[in-house]
């Protein structure tokens, strides 16, 4: 497969929030290569990492902030490879902040964004889109919703 993604937050405080996102890349045998940056504190390093992810293989960038949560927007400003936020808990108002930051992104500029703290279902987004040319991905997706089915009785 090859494919590379990846998985940015914007303070070393949300390794744990973020590790479901590499966990579940690497269960597809997605390479996540995981990153702190900030949007606010090293914006200079966002857009130089961002604005060359495509030409050093990466297929997606899943990221994760909290709080005021501009490092999606700020990521999604610098590429045209897809973009998901995941807005992290935390803060005075546990995430409604983040939540409300990642998903209100201005025209042209898209971020898909998942629930607060939602790293997992953001890395099997990004496996589903690289599943759009993949028969074999679709194959361990489709796999992996079926062991997610409760036995009968």
């Amino acid at each position: 497969m090859g494919y590379k993604v990846a998985v940015l937050m914007g303070s070393p405080n949300d390794a744990d929030k973020m590790a479901p996102a590499a966990a579940t890349l690497e269960r597809y045998g997605v390479e996540a290569v995981v990153q702190v940056m900030s949007a606010h504190r090293s914006p200079a390093a966002v857009s130089a990492f961002v604005s060359s992810a495509r030409d050093a293989g990466y297929s997606a960038i899943i990221c994760g902030a909290g709080m005021a949560a501009h490092l999606a927007g700020a990521a999604a400003a610098h590429t045209t490879l897809p973009v998901i936020g995941v807005p992290l808990s935390g803060g005075a108002i546990n995430g409604w902040d983040s939540l409300l930051a990642t998903v209100q992104m201005p025209k042209g500029i898209p971020v898909a964004t998942v629930a607060v703290d939602g790293a997992m279902n953001a890395a099997l987004l990004a496996v589903q889109m690289l599943a759009v040319s993949d028969p074999d991905l679709v194959t361990e997706l489709e796999t992996h919703r079926a062991e997610m089915v409760p036995p009968a009785g």
